[in-house]
């Protein structure tokens, strides 16, 4: 793995253990011992994961499992908190609408947080300034220290003893309807929960739906 110093444009090499991870969820997700990263691109070559430290020192870490045009990967201790970024390689080729650049630090576009602002300078061009193809230019410039980057958030919640019902799909009706309207019209609804989502919450409602043989609500 690489560990680049922007300030002295140094490389260094560190060990980080990566494990395969799953495609299931795109985005950082946290599980309380480590974090699984996956991030979509169906004409990439290769998905670097980029870790930051307080003083902006970055970690590259090649991601190497494919799944479904999903590259995804593990990496036990990585908690909340964390700041994150993609290197994405691929074809550079603008007039087929290919503009892949590993210089370009990338924000994750499945983040549930960002840290920082982005700043202005040349390096967040995908081009030179002074090219006289412009934007149809290859930039060099590495612009991570003007990108905000993603952070790794906690989204556990404690749901007690509530669970998913878990409904086979074969077994499933939709009954697609308007909050509002039904809550309205249902007698047996609280004058004060009518019109709201509360009133379609309330054991009257469900009631009626269950009577129905309704499953979900749409």
């Amino acid at each position: 793995m690489k560990l680049i110093n922007h300030s002295q444009q140094e490389f260094f090499t560190m060990y980080i253990p990566i494990w395969p991870g799953n495609a299931k969820t795109n985005g950082a997700t946290w599980d309380g011992k480590g974090t699984n990263f996956a991030l979509f691109s169906e004409n990439a070559t290769a998905v670097e994961l980029c870790l930051f430290d307080s003083k902006d020192q970055e970690t590259r870490i090649p991601l190497t499992e494919v799944e479904n045009f999903v590259w995804h990967g593990y990496v036990p201790g990585i908690a909340p908190g964390q700041r994150y970024g993609f290197r994405v390689h691929g074809p550079f080729a603008p007039n087929e609408g290919h503009r892949f650049n590993p210089h370009k630090l990338l924000i994750d576009p499945y983040a549930k947080a960002l840290d920082g602002e982005i700043g202005y300078g040349e390096e967040i061009f995908g081009y030179r300034w002074e090219d006289p193809e412009l934007d149809l230019g290859y930039s060099e410039l590495d612009d991570a220290h003007l990108v905000p980057k993603a952070v790794v958030v906690d989204e556990s919640f404690d749901w007690e003893d509530d669970q998913p019902l878990d409904i086979p799909q074969h077994e499933t009706i939709i009954y697609e309807m308007h909050v509002r309207g039904f809550t309205k019209l249902h007698p047996d609804i609280p004058e004060e929960l009518r019109g709201t989502y509360a009133g379609l919450g309330h054991p009257a409602a469900i009631a009626y739906l269950q009577s129905l043989g309704i499953t979900a609500v749409e």
